[in-house]
């Protein structure tokens, strides 16, 4: 029987991109199989020892090259841009099961389905772009979401807050206008790739808006003002709006939680 926190760990602390893609599946498979053990006994390295691949080159958000989609360069910029926060939402659903240890198995039950997911959602993105001509790694990238992973290593209610409920619920109010988009220039692929992510992503930000709830009623706090305090003390600068209210109410959040969010963005 192989242990989920050693698939974890040779996942996170190895760059070969294949293997990160297949670990999640690998791994998804043992546990619908009854072969995947959940007992803790490792140490746990550091989320500054994680490795990534040689390329993509990464910049920060604000050198990355602007491109519209109205050309093929800017629509493969796109895609490779999605390519690549899939890439690393593949490692940030791995680190939150392998770092935070001691907590109900259904935790990373449901962090090792987001991880499988992420994982699907990079190899379908990855294929459209070699339709495009272009692979994962031939574009600059920028790394800011793995960056919020590291302020967030030693607080589990933290990340919960700042990455599937700040970060990757951002999706939920962009996504939705890009399916739009497409769909007007009559790209049925780009369409339904989208619309499987965004269906995907509603459920992995209602993950963590559980686990964020049922950490902060077991530890004593009222997760409406946990929310807050965290966005306030780890979130760089003012949350971007405008939010999706349909969307984020199916993943967990509250009407006081986005009331709050519009009024600082």
């Amino acid at each position: 029987m192989e242990n989920i926190f050693t698939i974890a760990e040779s996942c996170l602390y190895q760059s070969d991109v294949s293997q990160k893609v297949d670990a999640a599946h690998r791994a998804q498979k043992l546990f619908e199989n009854g072969q995947l053990s959940f007992e803790s006994s490792s140490p746990i390295f550091s989320i500054s020892e994680t490795k990534f691949p040689d390329k993509p080159q990464l910049l920060k958000p604000r050198d990355m090259p602007r491109r519209r989609l109205n050309s093929p360069t800017g629509k493969s910029a796109f895609f490779h841009a999605l390519a690549h926060i899939e890439f690393i939402a593949i490692s940030l659903a791995w680190d939150i099961l392998y770092r935070f240890r001691g907590l109900p198995e259904k935790f990373y039950q449901d962090w090792l389905q987001v991880a499988d997911e992420e994982s699907q959602h990079f190899t379908l993105i990855r294929q459209h772009l070699l339709k495009m001509g272009v692979d994962y790694g031939d574009l600059p990238a920028h790394h800011g979401l793995w960056e919020h992973s590291e302020d967030t290593e030693g607080d589990v209610l933290a990340r919960l807050a700042i990455v599937p409920r700040c970060m990757e619920a951002r999706g939920l109010d962009i996504t939705p206008k890009m399916i739009v988009n497409f769909k007007e220039r009559g790209d049925e692929e780009s369409v339904k790739l989208l619309t499987r992510i965004l269906d995907d992503e509603v459920g992995h930000v209602k993950i963590g808006s559980y686990w964020f709830k049922t950490l902060c009623e077991k530890n004593g706090f009222n997760h409406e003002e946990k929310y807050k305090e965290l966005i306030i003390k780890y979130y760089k600068g003012k949350p971007k709006g405008p939010f999706n209210r349909e969307l984020r109410i199916i993943a967990g959040f509250t009407t006081a939680e986005i009331n709050w969010l519009e009024e600082r963005a």
